[in-house]
């Protein structure tokens, strides 16, 4: 059993837990996701990792309200258990694995939407540590959605919030504060790392072409069974057949296609729209998750 040692609300449906995880808090990198069971008959709830402690051994998870498992998620605190509490999976942000000095050479701008403010997090805290600086940019709906304020600003260089109504730092999207900081106030980057909503990331990316700035997205929305067996999180990257959680949960956003992965998102959720798929994708659909037939 895993203990969660903390649990937070931090905003409507949104909430934080560390959880007691040595093994997975040992080895995680920036980038990477667990899978949590909350029991015997709980469902398989992957989440991008928003923080560890190697020292104290503990992963932090952040996760919305989105259904009755995670409704359920909710409902646990401080003392109760996770059965479950695999990882790390997925493959871990290219900059961890790249030469140091290539890295460092680079500015980077970090862009997260709502929920995405998690898996943004750990990746700039790698970079204030490895002393990179980075700039970040964070959207919410409103001001009560804005999560991880506090902590993004200890670790990134400049930090710019936008809020949709307005409620909170700049009114507007994300895309018009990387305009703004690029056309209008000359800042430079080398790449940009989008992680939230689906069509925040396809926005984003299709600004960031139009710059000519290169775009790593997290596609970690899609995924379902988190293992490459159920085939939920399968999409288009430049052409080619993928599976956001063993090919990723980053790709070059530059070549995702993400109408395709947005409809497909949709029609994933029926039970004939998930037959509808196998039939169209016949061997590449990539079945197995025990409601394809």
């Amino acid at each position: 059993m895993y203990q969660i040692l903390k649990a937070e609300r931090l905003a409507e449906k949104i909430f934080l837990m560390d959880v007691e995880a040595p093994r997975v808090a040992k080895t995680c990198q920036p980038g990477e996701f667990v899978i949590v069971k909350m029991d015997e008959r709980g469902e398989r709830i992957p989440l991008t990792i928003c923080d560890y402690n190697r020292n104290a051994g503990t992963v932090t998870i952040v996760f919305q309200i989105v259904g009755a498992s995670t409704r359920r998620m909710a409902g646990l605190g401080k003392g109760d258990a996770f059965q479950d509490f695999v990882g790390p999976l997925g493959q871990p942000s290219e900059f961890v694995k790249e030469n140091f000095d290539e890295v460092k050479g680079r500015k980077y701008l970090f862009v997260a939407g709502g929920v995405g403010t998690a898996p943004v997090y750990p990746q700039v805290k790698w970079m204030r540590e490895h002393g990179i600086e980075a700039d970040v940019i964070v959207g919410a709906k409103t001001k009560d959605l804005l999560i991880l304020e506090e902590e993004m600003k200890a670790v990134a260089a400049n930090l710019y919030i936008t809020t949709d109504d307005g409620s909170y730092g700049r009114k507007g999207m994300v895309t018009e504060v990387i305009r703004d900081l690029v056309e209008n106030q000359g800042r430079q980057y080398d790449i940009c790392v989008a992680i939230g909503p689906m069509i925040m990331m396809k926005f984003v990316c299709l600004l960031t072409k139009e710059l000519g700035l290169p775009t790593i997205v997290s596609m970690n929305p899609v995924m379902v069974d988190g293992t490459g067996m159920c085939g939920a999180c399968r999409l288009s990257v430049g052409g080619e057949v993928k599976f956001a959680c063993v090919d990723g949960p980053e790709f070059d956003g530059h070549l995702v296609d993400f109408d395709e992965a947005m409809k497909r998102q949709q029609i994933y959720k029926t039970e004939e729209g998930r037959a509808m798929l196998r039939l169209a994708e016949g061997e590449t659909h990539h079945g197995g998750c025990g409601h394809c037939g």
